[in-house]
């Protein structure tokens, strides 16, 4: 990172950086929703497009001077498009959230209905919940996961959209370990007449490298955000038929947006390219390796993992097997330089602030160059702080061997 400027201007900004800086590189990422993007995507991050308003859409703008954003925004479509064969992308959205406020105003009236998984499932705020936009604007049945399996019973969902007949079914979650079977999603859709949608904003690394499947080339919309497994900037995007470009368009601006953050845009064309090429691919599976074996090892010492392992990049840990909590759990593996987080899971007789689990994921440590044989590691490590999560001695004895092992694996130079 090149920050003299900074470093002149705001000596105690450019401290606290530089700290965020060496947690990240001292420590083990290990929540499922984040990575570390590559030094070409944070130099883009910090460039003049910052300085441009450009409401509208490219050569339709309110503001004059966009010829050149005009092109930084069609070659971050253009290479957003190839990468998930997309008939139409927008990449304006701010966040996840947003990009889905979007879709479902760009399909449904309020008061409208629609079916997502529950939040304590695995869904997300913006899937339904009641304190979210998405809970109070549309009406919202809800289905979950098998109480035995912890998989998705697409027969019970299957017959739950016959009995609700919502507008619009939306697949893809947060905390759902397992592999979708998004072309079901889509049959259950067609079967009831409603719109299919998937939030593929985990798992678009691995949707458009073909360790999952891809929802985009016969959904009618799906959203994503451009980090997590994607590992971009943190933005978002939204993929949809060409028959529904108008209204997905038109749901975030004017709707919901006003001027685009273009040198997010600019960092977006980067990590697309990036992702175009073929050493993605081969990290992508590495990522899908990783969260496997860190599953079985940590299995294999005695901690349950929902839904009995992982598909993807993500696993959910059910720590109460070991007599903790999911928030001692998070609050111990920090002080020890191991970053998680809280997580309900299925059917979880603890609130939420507590859970029964923490989540776990594969990304950032995939990205620094870790495979299996870490993992193994890391799951000794983690065991033995979900055991001990009161021993000050313990933690400190894992934060040196984790140091130990981050100085193996440096990125940012």
């Amino acid at each position: 990172m090149h920050l003299e400027a900074l470093k002149e201007v705001d000596p105690k900004l450019y401290s606290l950086i530089i700290q965020e800086k060496e947690r990240q590189m001292q420590g083990v990422e290990l929540i499922p929703s984040e990575n570390l993007v590559s030094q070409a995507v944070l130099e883009a991050l910090a460039t003049v497009p910052t300085n441009k308003y450009s409401e509208g859409y490219a050569g339709k703008r309110y503001y004059g001077g966009n010829e050149i954003i005009d092109k930084i925004e069609l070659l971050a479509i253009n290479r957003l498009k190839k990468l998930f064969e997309a008939e139409h992308a927008n990449v304006q959205p701010l966040s996840g959230s947003p990009a889905n406020m979007a879709a479902l105003f760009a399909f449904l009236k309020p008061g409208e209905k629609f079916m997502a998984m529950r939040l304590d499932m695995g869904g997300h705020l913006t899937h339904g919940h009641k304190v979210n936009f998405s809970g109070v604007l549309f009406k919202v049945v809800h289905y979950g996961v098998d109480p035995k399996t912890e998989l998705l019973d697409y027969d019970a969902i299957e017959r739950l959209a016959k009995k609700e007949k919502p507008s619009l079914l939306l697949s893809g979650y947060t905390a759902y370990p397992r592999a979708i079977d998004f072309k079901r999603f889509r049959e259950i859709a067609d079967s009831v007449g409603a719109y299919a949608m998937a939030d593929i904003a985990h798992i678009a690394g691995l949707c458009c490298t073909g360790m999952h499947e891809n929802p985009v080339p016969y959904f009618d919309v799906v959203t994503t955000t451009t980090h997590k497994t994607l590992r971009g900037p943190r933005g978002a995007a939204i993929m949809c038929k060409k028959e529904f470009a108008e209204a997905i368009d038109k749901a975030v601006f004017p709707f919901l947006q006003g001027g685009p953050h273009e040198n997010v845009i600019a960092a977006q064309a980067v990590a697309f390219k990036e992702a175009l090429q073929p050493s993605f691919k081969r990290y992508a599976k590495q990522v899908v390796k990783n969260a496997r074996v860190l599953a079985e090892e940590l299995a294999s010492l005695g901690n349950r993992i929902v839904s009995n392992g992982t598909d993807t990049h993500l696993l959910l840990v059910d720590v109460t097997s070991k007599g903790t909590t999911g928030l001692e759990a998070e609050k111990a593996l920090e002080k020890a330089g191991i970053y998680c987080n809280k997580n309900t899971i299925p059917y979880d007789k603890r609130k939420p602030w507590d859970p029964s689990g923490i989540r776990l994921g594969t990304p950032a440590v995939t990205t620094r160059g870790m495979k299996e044989s870490e993992m193994v590691f890391l799951a000794y490590l983690i065991n033995r702080i979900i055991e001990n999560p009161k021993s000050k001695a313990v933690i400190e004895k894992v934060k040196a061997e984790i140091k130990e092992l981050c100085k193996q694996f440096p990125f940012y130079e």
